[in-house]
Formats: C-alpha cells, structure tokens, sequence
C-alpha cells in the first residue's frame, strides 16, 4: 500500500528569500490559497519575529488557509517563538518550526558554542514552543555536515523534548544522493525514538541535486518534504515541488506518494513567476516552457507516432494544454506535414519534398517558423 509524503511548501518564506522576489501581503494570501488548493499539507509562511510586515503576512495566512498546517520559522530564542505563536493563533492548524545550527561549522564559527550547550538550547526551544502549540517543528540547520553521532544524538533529544517533526537540512546543497541516504538510514537506524516523529528533508541546490538528495531521503525513510514552487529559494535555490510530486507520481513502485494535485503545477509556476516577478528558465523539469517541446526532427517523429516515445506524462497532467512541434532548421518532413495539415494543407510525397527544401532555406533564416511564416512560404508555392 501506498505511504504519504508530507509536503511542506517553504516559498512564502525560503523562496522569498530570493533578492527583488518579495511579496507584499496580499500576494502572499493570494499564493497561501493556491497552495491549500494545490494540497500541499504545510505552509510555512514566513519569519514572524524578522519584521512586522513578515508577522502580519504570517497573521493574514493563518487566517485565510482553510486546510493546510500554516508554519511560522523561528531561531531558538524564546522571544522568536513567543512572536511566532502569536501570529499563529488564527491558524486552524498551527506549527511552530524552531531549531539551531548542527554542524560543527556552525557551532563554532556561528554561534562560538559547544555540542552540549547547543542540545540544551534545542531542547529548551522544543519545550518552550510546545508550550504555545502542539505540532512543533525542529530543524538541525546544516544537517548534511554536522557529526552523524552527534545528529543522531541531537535527534533523539528533540524528539524527547515534544518534536513532532525533526527537519534536516542540506543547507549548503553539499551531499551526494547516497550520502544522504546513508544519513537518514543510519539516524532511522540508531535514534531509538524516531518512531515518534516525522524526518524532513530540506535540501538546496548548490550543486543541482536538491531534488535527488530528496528522493534519496525519502527512499531511506524521511516522510516529509521541504519544497518551493519552481524551485526558488536562497542562493541556488531549495527543492522543488513540482519535480518530487511528479517523480513519486510516475514512480509508483516507490510506494509512495503526495496529495498534489497535478493539474495545477504549471498554471501556479506561471502565478508563482509572475508575482514574484522571477522567469522560469525554459528547460526547467516539468513547468519550464520547452518542458513538452519538441525541435530535433528524430524526437519530432517518434513523438507524432507515438507521445510516449519521448514523453513519461502528458502536458495536462501538470496543467498544460498540449505539447508543442516546433519548427527549425532540425526539425524534419513528419514535422513539416503534420504542422501543414492543422493548417489546412495537405502535400503529396513530391511537393512535401520541395517545401520541405525552401522550409529549411527559410529555417536557416529566421530560426524558428511559426504558422505564419508556413501560410505565406505555401502562398509562395502557389
């Protein structure tokens, strides 16, 4: 039987983190709503306590989800807990996610602290804020670094302390995909409590693998992910939503699976782009917009015999109408003559092959030959 994974959507927060991306309230609401559409099962909404915009964005998104968990970020600071739970108190589902750095890096040169002090620290924030909320959040900031001893230890505790979900980041996007496997199989393995609460992961992309770490934890035994539409986020940005929905979609042997609805992944990119006022790179997996365009000719005729010959989904299950033949100068007859004929113009073998010929000159051209160019090359023929 199929296991749930949680997504916990982070675009409202780490995705606005994105220098000249940031939202005022209203368009947080607006993006807040489509995400509790979408089905996404969390919504971290901002940092309550790093302004009074942020607390009364977050304030304004406990308010208007109806479904999701809405998540306020804190350090572990009493006060930053304190200001988050206040803004949360309009939630119908509220979350409190607390934590502190992990890694030996961090210990040291960030907070010039100690193993010890810092798992007091995180045991007093997951008290603290429980005593605010019931569904406390804890992130071992630079997870992927940090001793995996000391993590396993760091983990139980928290646990122990009234974490229901243990968040560990690869902050830095440094971990190879079985590195991060290894990770979370041997904390599954070795902290004796991690029955009593969910691992997450959250992982950047500094080095283009936040998606496969993802998957990677999740195989190992994390059930939760941490996402942003479009893959935004700090530096090169966090996971992304669309990418983990789609993979564990096709991937059915995996067992696993989200409560994304698919058909609403490219139209809330294209809300998501616009309003934050980011394009999405044309190459991007599933929503960039030559995700389902084809210009080599090979790939254009296996794709007009059959779609499944270079397609694994169709375009509308991610919410995009069709997919596209687009005509260059590597583009071949097959492609030629379909194009044609949703125009209207039906060619015997002989006259495909001498338009096909000044398609190409004109090809060469102009780069890319739209239906109008093709209408006025066959006026020309005429």
């Amino acid at each position: 039987m199929s296991e749930k994974i949680y997504v916990f959507d982070t675009t409202l927060r780490d995705g606005e983190q994105v220098p000249g991306c940031q939202l005022n309230i209203d368009e947080k609401i607006m993006i807040a709503k489509e995400l509790d559409k979408l089905g996404v099962d969390i919504i971290e909404a901002g940092f309550p306590v790093s302004s009074p915009g942020d607390f009364r964005a977050v304030e304004a998104i406990a308010k208007a989800v109806e479904n999701a968990t809405v998540c306020g970020l804190t350090r572990a600071v009493k006060k930053d807990i304190e200001v988050a739970a206040e803004a949360l108190k309009p939630a119908r589902r509220p979350r409190i996610h607390t934590g502190i750095g992990s890694s030996d890096t961090h210990i040291k040169y960030k907070f010039n602290s100690t193993r010890e002090d810092i798992l007091q620290r995180a045991i007093d924030a997951v008290k603290y804020a429980k005593t605010f909320v019931e569904d406390v959040e804890f992130y071992a900031e630079d997870a992927g670094r940090a001793d995996l001893e000391f993590l396993a230890r760091l983990t139980e505790a928290v646990i122990s302390a009234g974490a229901t979900v243990v968040n560990l980041p690869d902050t830095t996007g440094y971990l190879l995909p079985h590195q991060m496997h290894s990770r979370i199989s041997y904390l599954m393995n070795h902290v004796p409590n991690v029955d009593k609460a969910i691992l997450s992961m959250h992982n950047h992309n500094d080095l283009g693998l936040a998606t496969a770490n993802t998957i990677a934890g999740i195989t190992a035994g994390a059930r939760q992910v941490e996402v942003t539409i479009n893959g935004i986020g700090e530096r090169a940005g966090n996971t992304s939503l669309e990418e983990v929905a789609m993979i564990l979609k096709l991937h059915k042997d995996l067992g696993l699976h989200t409560d994304i609805k698919s058909e609403m992944l490219a139209p809330l990119s294209k809300l998501v782009s616009s309003t934050m006022r980011m394009p999405v790179q044309a190459n991007k997996a599933i929503v960039g917009r030559n995700a389902f365009a084809h210009s080599s000719g090979i790939h254009q005729d296996g794709f007009l015999k059959h779609a499944e010959t270079y397609e694994i989904m169709t375009p509308q299950e991610v919410g995009v109408d069709k997919s596209d033949i687009i005509l260059t100068a590597r583009s071949g007859r097959h492609a030629l003559k379909h194009r044609l004929s949703l125009l209207g113009f039906e060619l015997e073998k002989e006259e495909l092959d001498s338009t096909y010929q000044r398609f190409l000159v004109l090809a060469d051209e102009i780069k890319e030959v739209n239906d109008g160019h093709l209408v006025d090359l066959m006026k020309l023929a005429v």
